[in-house]
């Protein structure tokens, strides 16, 4: 069966161009009743709400440096420095600003919202910006995510005199690894949608985790939080479709095709839940029109690499697998997968480098240590 596609935003991909929709349409795709009650506490207000450690940080850690440098570059020195915050990439879930201060780790929307924090609190202006970058799959279990990227700008206190060497009107933070970021290309967004992004990746994460009932009311919340927002619409739909409601399901991605006609993950999905319900010709004709905007789907490669995996065909595999990350190059699990290719076929340079560039895009601290075990491994066999 096809897998559906949810959009998680491990990082977040934004569709919010559209002119504001009327909250009630979107409230009619509720169905609050078909649902056991939440089982965690849901309140837009924790999203970026400081916590006392972190307003003890602010006063005795950072007190003098903000004196010295600037409340901005204080502040940015604090995030960047290893010395100091000592911050860490980590995809594994989706923190409000308060967790990832405690944890010092977190994903590009967790850092987002913890440095937005501390900039808000500070007295510095804060913009929230949507990274037009690639899209980036991946997948678990039969669930395909899509994620993109923010970041932020941060202003100048107006009443704050300019230091030498933070002339800039605004600084932008990003803390994707190898982030280009004087290249990138961007758009404004407001913080109604970052907090509905946060709500949807954990919807998203829950939903990963099997908690269909508990994704459904962080999706909810999204789509109620900020309407606008067709990612939480799309992943309200993945979340119908788990728990057998297919017609709201559809509802749901039809609802987003309403508003943005080309929208991949949304038409890939009604062609599923279409098929499920016997609308064969409907679910053709959108599959036709899908081929036109996707070609090749998300994974195709790399399913294609497996089955060849499991045929014994390794050459075959390794060019699909290749194949693959040309357009998805910062999966982990592809480069693994190579790797595997490679030591079938005897090839230990590329297995090393493969191994190497899965643990270099790894986005979680478990998958980081276990690819630098299997590395660590070849270290020792190579060293006998």
């Amino acid at each position: 069966m096809k897998a559906l596609i949810a959009v998680l935003l491990a990082c977040t991909l934004a569709a919010c161009a559209t002119a504001p929709q009327p909250v009630v349409a979107t409230a009619t795709l509720l169905r609050d009743a078909a649902f056991a009650p939440s089982t965690e506490a849901i309140d837009a207000g924790q999203v970026m709400a400081l916590s006392d450690e972190m307003r003890s940080y602010l006063r005795r850690e950072l007190g003098a440096q903000l004196r010295s440098n600037g409340t901005r570059q204080g502040l940015l020195d604090a995030l960047y420095t290893k010395s100091q915050l000592k911050l860490e990439y980590d995809t594994a879930m989706t923190r409000t600003a308060a967790q990832a201060f405690e944890a010092r780790a977190g994903n590009c929307l967790s850092l987002t919202l913890m440095t937005a924090a501390f900039a808000k609190e500070l007295g510095l202006p804060v913009h929230y910006q949507n990274v037009l970058v690639d899209e980036l799959w991946s997948r678990v279990g039969n669930l395909q995510f899509v994620a993109g990227h923010v970041n932020l700008r941060l202003g100048r206190r107006h009443t704050e005199f300019k230091v030498y060497g933070d002339e800039a009107e605004n600084l932008v933070v990003d803390f994707m690894p190898g982030a280009q970021i004087r290249s990138q290309r961007s758009l404004d967004i407001d913080e109604s949608v970052i907090v509905a992004m946060y709500m949807n990746n954990r919807a998203a994460e829950s939903l990963s985790e099997g908690k269909v009932d508990q994704a459904y009311w962080w999706a909810r919340a999204a789509v109620l939080h900020e309407p606008r927002y067709l990612g939480g619409i799309n992943t309200l739909g993945v979340i119908y479709r788990r728990h057998g409601e297919l017609d709201a399901a559809a509802r749901a991605f039809r609802e987003v095709l309403q508003r943005e006609p080309a929208n991949t993950p949304a038409l890939a999905n009604l062609v599923v839940v279409l098929r499920e319900t016997g609308q064969t010709e409907e679910a053709d004709r959108l599959n036709l029109r899908l081929a036109e905007i996707q070609p090749y789907p998300p994974f195709v490669f790399y399913d294609q690499g497996r089955d060849a995996m499991g045929a014994g065909d390794f050459k075959r595999a390794r060019d699909l697998f290749n194949r693959e990350i040309s357009r998805n190059a910062y999966f982990h699990e592809l480069h693994f997968w190579l790797a595997l290719a490679n030591y079938a076929l005897g090839d230990m340079v590329e297995v090393r480098r493969e191994l190497t560039l899965a643990k270099d895009n790894s986005t979680t601290l478990r998958d980081r240590e276990l690819y630098s075990a299997k590395l660590d491994s070849l270290r020792v066999k190579r060293s006998y």
